[in-house]
């Protein structure tokens, strides 16, 4: 998946387990649908954090919600 998108090599497991973290919050709040298909735009915030130096995937997952909803927000105002 990540090779696909051109992205130097990275802690796969922290980006698959920061993106289960916030995609179960996002499905469960309704913000995206409840489907197996992965959501671009949260997982670019997710690398976007992590290139940035971000490595606990608490916070990485947190994080990415955050700006998933205030984006999400900006577009629906």
């Amino acid at each position: 998946m990540l090779v696909e998108r051109g992205l130097q090599a990275m802690n796969v497991e922290l980006v698959s387990d920061s993106y289960a973290i916030a995609a179960n919050y996002l499905r469960r709040s309704g913000a995206i649908p409840d489907t197996l298909v992965t959501n671009e735009r949260l997982l670019e915030i997710i690398i976007k954090l992590l290139q940035r130096g971000e490595f606990n995937k608490i916070r990485l997952a947190n994080k990415a919600i955050v700006r998933f909803e205030a984006q999400s927000g900006a577009r629906a105002a």
